[in-house]
């Protein structure tokens, strides 16, 4: 029986007339409340713009970070590359000279049996020795090859022939013509003949 009571009252009271005062405070109580959304709504804008700003400094950070760690990587391979050509400028100079220093060694086995005085000897040796003297100065390096292990790295090997002795079986027997190696680099493979 309560129930229906307060289910009266409040029927009652909803429908009686309201006053002036109920009228302006419900009012105000309203506008309080749309107001506050404003400021709720002002303060949410300036805050998605400030996550927005900060996102996109963040983007431009890492885009900058980016873009130096990059050019880092591009000076250095320059710097590296203009080092190599700095190396090996000179490599096919001196690849075209060594079929000169063939020639030259050739001239002296031709000359063994010349005496020493002799002046033709004197200046083709002397002649040599300059050549020699100026690829040591280019870091030009004769690559051994007669009884050592044959490397393919190294060797460029011409034929096999049966070994006069069996620990020159896998060995190189023979020098055909001489190989070099610039700064570490085979310019010119050594031509041998293999013992098997």
């Amino acid at each position: 029986m309560t129930k229906e009571k307060i289910k009266k009252e409040e029927e009652v009271i909803e429908n009686t007339p309201k006053t002036e005062e109920v009228k302006n405070s419900e009012k105000k109580v309203a506008e309080e409340q749309h107001s506050g959304k404003k400021r709720k709504s002002k303060k949410d804008k300036k805050q998605t713009e400030i996550d927005e700003l900060k996102e996109k400094l963040n983007d431009i950070s890492d885009k900058h970070l980016r873009l130096q760690a990059e050019f880092d990587n591009f000076r250095r391979r320059t710097i590296k590359e203009k080092a190599d050509l700095i190396k090996s400028g000179g490599e096919s100079v001196l690849v075209n000279i060594l079929p000169v220093i063939d020639d030259f060694e050739r001239a002296l086995d031709s000359l063994k049996d010349v005496p020493d005085d002799d002046a033709g000897k004197q200046g083709t040796t002397l002649i040599y020795n300059k050549f020699e003297e100026f690829l040591k100065q280019n870091n030009v390096k004769e690559i051994e090859a007669l009884n050592q292990d044959f490397d393919v790295d190294l060797h460029e090997a011409l034929t096999k022939i049966p070994a006069p002795d069996e620990k020159l079986k896998g060995k190189v027997v023979d020098v055909i013509q001489k190989g070099y190696l610039l700064n570490e680099k085979v310019i010119r493979f050594a031509k041998v003949v293999i013992g098997e």
